[in-house]
């Protein structure tokens, strides 16, 4: 991109890190392993979640430090721990950390030696760990929601410094901030801002010491510099610390964004000369998007001339503006509704755990932005930095809690979450990917609010990240909200849904008339209650999440002065985490354990594919298509963005029964008559904008292996792992989807059977043999620390075997050092491309303020409109007076109204509604999760409008089986009557 810039430094003394994951052994483990490995590994979705085994087990490793580190100070960062862990080195105690979530770190200097070191690790993973110095539990070692995988399931790394070093990002143990980087002063257009970075330096020598900070921001390809700065010159007392601060205006910039992970190098040094020359390009803006390359040169001069620098810190980060406003949020400028998944932050896979490289964080978070997420709320705890720093790459946006349950608390375990919140905002505050720090899954007091906008403000107050709760509907201290199954709106804080729609459904049953013959909703009582919802086919699942996401996409920005923001579906893949339904683990995913894509995937890719009202033209059919001949389908479901859709067989064109919530068409008794099944997708004049097709495939014939490996090559590390994906095929390829036929297969060459999972015994967790499922499944590989040639061979029933062969690349390891890294080479998704310039919507309809209310009888009647959602207005049970009439603030034609009726999942209410004087409407209110909208055709012009109850309003819950884990939460059931009763109240009116 640019020339090279001349040298600058004539000596650099490096920092060292070491990737410390390799040669550990476990207690009562006979063998070593390359971490991150949690030594109950096995278990993953082999048991249920509070089967998981807890222990005292120890981890053991010798290492040997290069000669060059003598006379240098040397750190071990540790990502994570479960439960706790003491770490020894060398026989001495060096410390303890316990809160099983956040990243430690200590300081090992005075405790190694020449030669060779050894640490000892004493992990606890006991369910019910109690902290030693108070006795307290730790709220978020949950047994519902927090898999067990006890141990190091996460990454170690070894630092090695001189005694003037930039500090770890590690506050626990530490009390290190580490560097700090973000931009200000944005122009979104232009692609500039001003790059800021502060670093907090440590002097651990006997005398004072006078730095400078050299910064140079740098494309994560080493083909261009963007800008190269420094700060002022500080001296540093000894044993002392002190922030060092630069800034530069930066041009040609590229914003991170959705799907967008542009990411820079941002490369911090100290210098210690008296004299610095610094030459840097800077592009020079010119027009719009246009910029060139120009030369500034700024010189500090007093007395030497040689520039040295030394410990050299490279931040990858990114770049974006973000605001919170008007009950929107707002990334480069544009507005941005809210749709992905509230995942469990473990994030796991069958036979590993959570414990997987960061190639396949990157293949299961990328995942989430192909099928439409741009949010993934990780739940309860924060997530670990591996899949934070892959959301950086494949441009998802997170919101990062700390440390939690399903309420407030007090005492010392609200400390302890006060203190997980600053631990992973020091930590994580340069992952451009988090843009909302979470502070509870369910509300917090004020008090606790405020405290965790201080530690917020304290340790990141420039990063553009908005910090709020789950409920917090009518805390202003807030910055955004929203309820876990409900619907909110807002026009100041944004508010979006934090684990909508907790359907489930195994993803090998497509639907009751397709083997294997699965009722829907057939399986267990959950709580003694019927649990339909918690075992769908998959075909009744889909149609459930467009149902469901309807519920926001008529709130969305555009539609109202006050809207929805959206919400995040619980949870995106299958996961070993509280389940409800037949199985032993939760199957409310769009993806199996595996990732293998349900079809409820690809209806969130037609729904999902765009910021708000930019739809892409995308059509998808439910299902498969491998009925007899003459058979007649039920019900087919297609999902589309088009005005209209029409299913067709050999130039037979079928026109929908029903079209419902936006997306949803719905087809009734369709007779297969051709192997071809087209569903085209029509814009309003009747063209094609888009089409689906499904097939009818021949017999089952052979079987098909696919390899999904690490990008840069597959690693014999010990801990890289392949994915085989294996299919039944028919004679020409295509996949058979009514396939469940058993599968062994047998493996060669240096690597290690990890499997996969399938209904039956143990869910076939290492199971050498195993189902396809749907015609289809995928089995995981791990590398030894043998480097070689693996051969995996697939046998089944009728059909010959079918191998793959593979080969795993050498990682030199000296000392139980290696300076390779699991993230080396993986690069950034840009699929998405740069933040449109347009906007995301129109604004077609607005509210039309209300100046004054009187009501026959009840409380306040400014409550029904006082935006806040946790008051309402009642009138007494007595239908003469049940009456309420609003003045607005103009004499108007209204549109629609939209209410949220206290009890409105399970009470619907008879009123007529009057314009002035003249009734414009009489009905039910129907049940929802939601507001409801009553739309008034050819309404007089009014400024008053009224509402009356004309009857007993009836009472009887219709989603019985959607309920949140803390019951106190769901809507309480109140015997119907005379009353009327409004949350909120909206009078809308459409923008020509």
């Amino acid at each position: 991109m640019f020339a090279a810039v001349v040298a600058i430094a004539t000596g650099t003394h490096a920092r060292d890190t070491y990737n410390f994951n390799s040669d550990w052994r476990i207690d009562k483990q006979k063998r070593t392993v390359t971490l991150p490995h949690a030594w109950n590994e096995d278990e993953a979705y082999k048991v249920g979640i509070k089967d998981l085994s807890d222990s005292v087990i120890w981890y053991r490793k010798t290492f040997t430090l290069p000669k060059n580190a003598d006379g240098k100070r040397v750190f071990i960062e540790f990502e994570g721990a479960r439960q706790s862990a003491e770490v020894i080195v060398n026989g001495h105690n060096v410390g303890l950390h316990e809160n099983g979530v956040m990243a430690f770190g200590f300081d090992l200097t005075p405790y190694i030696k020449k030669g060779k070191n050894i640490i000892e690790v004493r992990t606890d993973n006991d369910w019910h760990y109690h902290e030693k110095a108070t006795g307290a539990t730790f709220q978020w070692n949950n047994n519902n929601f927090n898999a067990n995988y006890g141990g190091l399931p996460k990454n170690v790394w070894l630092h090695v410094t001189d005694n003037v070093y930039q500090t770890l990002p590690l506050y626990s143990n530490l009390k290190t901030k580490g560097v700090y980087v973000y931009a200000k002063d944005f122009d979104i257009e232009g692609h500039s801002a001003t790059i800021c970075v502060e670093s907090e330096v440590k002097n651990d020598t006997d005398s004072p010491v006078t730095r400078r900070l050299h910064v140079s921001v740098d494309e994560t390809d080493g083909k261009g510099n963007i800008c190269r700065f420094v700060s002022d010159e500080v001296t540093i007392p000894a044993h002392s610390t002190a922030i060092l601060k630069a800034q530069s205006q930066a041009y040609g910039l590229h914003f991170w964004s959705w799907g967008y992970g542009y990411l820079y190098d941002v490369t911090t040094s100290l210098t210690q000369s008296e004299e610095v020359e610094v030459t840097r390009y800077d592009l020079q803006h010119k027009g719009k998007g246009d910029a060139t390359k120009g030369n500034h040169t700024s010189s500090l001069t007093t007395q030497n001339s040689e520039l040295k620098c030394s410990d050299p810190v490279v931040t990858r980060t990114g770049f974006r503006k973000t605001e919170f406003k008007n009950g929107m949020i707002y990334l480069n400028d544009r507005v941005l509704m809210v749709h992905g998944y509230a995942q469990r932050t473990s994030n796991e896979w069958p036979g590993v755990g959570m414990s997987v490289p960061a190639w396949l964080s990157d293949y299961s978070n990328d995942l989430m932005v192909k099928s439409g997420g741009n949010v993934v709320r990780w739940m309860h705890v924060a997530p670990w930095k591996q899949d934070v720093e892959s959301c950086d790459r494949v441009g998802l946006i997170q919101a990062m809690p700390a440390g939690d349950a399903e309420k407030d608390v007090e005492g010392r375990r609200w400390e302890q979450r006060e203190e997980v919140m600053r631990d992973a905002i020091i930590y994580f505050r340069n992952n451009p990917s988090i843009i909302f720090y979470e502070c509870g899954n369910q509300k917090i007091s004020a008090e606790h609010m405020i405290s965790m906008k201080d530690i917020r403000d304290q340790y990141d107050p420039n990063g553009g990240r908005a910090i709020g709760s789950r409920e917090m509907l009518d805390r202003p201290e807030a910055e955004y909200g929203g309820e876990m199954l409900y619907v909110n709106k807002s026009d100041t804080k944004p508010m979006w849904m934090m684990e909508y729609c907790r359907d489930e459904a195994l993803r090998w049953y497509w639907n009751s008339w397709s083997y294997p013959y699965h009722k829907e909703g057939d399986g267990p009582l959950y709580r003694n209650a019927p649990a339909d919802a918690y075992n769908h086919n998959n075909d009744e699942f889909a149609a459930q999440l467009v149902e469901r996401w309807y519920d926001y996409w008529r709130e969305r920005p555009g539609s109202g002065t006050k809207v929805n923001s959206g919400g995040v579906k619980i949870v995106f893949s299958d996961t070993q985490t509280h389940g409800r339904s037949a199985d032993n683990y939760r199957v409310s995913g769009v993806v199996d354990p595996m990732r293998v894509p349900k079809d409820a995937f690809f209806a969130h890719q037609v729904m999902w594919d765009g910021w708000v009202d930019d739809l892409k033209p995308r059509t998808y059919i439910v299902g498969h298509w491998n009925y007899d001949a003459d058979f007649t389908v039920p019900t087919i479901y297609v999902v589309s963005t088009s005005d209209s859709v029409v299913l067709e067989q050999n130039g037979r064109r079928i026109a929908p029964d029903e079209h419902k919530h936006r997306f949803m068409y719905v087809f009734k008794n369709v007779k297969h008559t051709a192997d071809k099944l087209i569903a085209r997708g029509l814009d309003k004049n009747g063209s094609e904008e888009s089409s689906y097709t499904l097939e009818t495939t021949g017999e089952a014939a052979s079987l098909k292996l696919t390899a999904i490996q690490n990008p840069t090559g597959w690693k014999a590390d010990g801990n890289d792992v392949a994915l085989v994906q294996v299919e039944v095929t028919d004679k020409q390829g295509r996949r058979c989807p009514l396939d469940n036929r058993l599968v062994k297969f047998s493996l060669s060459g240096p690597a290690e059977w990890r499997g996969g999972v399938a209904k039956g015994k143990d869910n076939h967790v290492l199971c050498d043999t195993l189902p396809v499922e749907c015609g289809i499944n995928r089995v995981m590989l791990r590398s030894l620390t043998k480097a070689g040639t693996v051969t995996l061979t697939a046998r089944a029933k009728g059909m010959a075997d079918a191998k793959i062969t593979l080969t795993t690349n050498p990682v030199t390891v000296e000392g139980g050092l290696t300076t390779y890294k699991p993230s080396d080479g993986l690069k950034s998704v840009l699929d998405r491309g740069e933040t449109p310039r347009e906007p995301s919507f129109r604004q077609w309809r607005r509210g039309v303020q209300i100046a004054s209310a009187e009501a026959g009888s009840g409380n306040d009647p400014r409550l029904s409109y006082d935006t806040f959602e946790n008051t309402s207005w009642e009138s007494r049970n007595d239908l003469d007076s049940a009456w309420i009439t609003y003045t607005l603030a103009e004499d108007t034609r209204i549109d629609e109204i939209c209410m949220k009726t206290k009890g409105f999942r399970m009470t619907t209410y008879p009123i007529a509604v009057y314009a002035g004087n003249v009734k414009v409407w009489e009905g039910w209110t129907p049940k929802s999760l939601s507001y409801i909208h009553i739309p008034l055709k050819n309404a007089p012009k009014s400024r008053t409008y009224t509402i009356r109850s004309v009857g007993s309003s009836t009472t009887k819950d219709a989603f019985g089986a959607v309920q949140e884990l803390d019951s106190r939460n769901n809507d309480k059931k109140v015997k119907g009557n005379y009353s009327l009763k409004i949350i909120e109240i909206e009078f809308l009116k459409e923008i020509l």
